[in-house]
């Protein structure tokens, strides 16, 4: 009865975090590409070490390269595993489920690294309105990546005391 319960939370849970990824990658990409096409004339007034970097962030501050590239990541490795996790919470048996959760605590892994940076980035400030929504999208989805990850440890849990 309870594993009901749980598998109609995971399944929400995880199509709220397919529509949520979507977006990251989204925002992330248009970011990374922003960044791409206005690093060569951005760059050429940096000084040396700076010109290093191959992408230069015109917008933000100095951690948006790390939160930009860290976010697109997680989101790609979230979309992925929120679609092979509805794939797995549909089966609802132990072999899957224990696979949904490895992959859903590797995805939690990469998504509140991706939020530590968020957080690094709004105490440093001067962002526009794009990293901001980034940034706040990538909050709500560290936490409901970590409660998704709960759920189907608990579901997996019951499944196998269960037999």
């Amino acid at each position: 009865m309870a594993s009901g319960g749980s598998k109609s939370i995971a399944l929400i849970l995880l199509a709220l975090n397919l529509v949520l990824y979507f977006i990251v990658i989204v925002i992330a990409s248009w970011a990374m590409n922003h960044g791409i096409q206005r690093s060569k004339e951005a760059a050429s007034v940096l000084t040396t070490p700076a010109k290093i970097f191959p992408i230069y962030f015109p917008m933000g501050n100095m951690t948006t390269g790390f939160f930009i590239i860290f976010t697109l990541i997680a989101g790609v490795v979230g979309f992925t595993t929120s679609i092979t996790g509805l794939n797995n919470i549909f089966q609802w048996n132990a072999p899957n489920l224990n696979a949904a959760a490895m992959s859903s605590l590797t995805t939690s892994a990469l998504t509140l690294l991706a939020m530590g940076f968020a957080c690094k980035e709004i105490e440093l400030g001067w962002t526009d309105s794009n990293l901001r929504t980034l940034e706040t999208i990538t909050i709500i989805v560290s936490a409901t990546q970590l409660l998704c990850t709960g759920v189907i440890h608990v579901g997996a849990s019951e499944v196998i005391h269960n037999y």
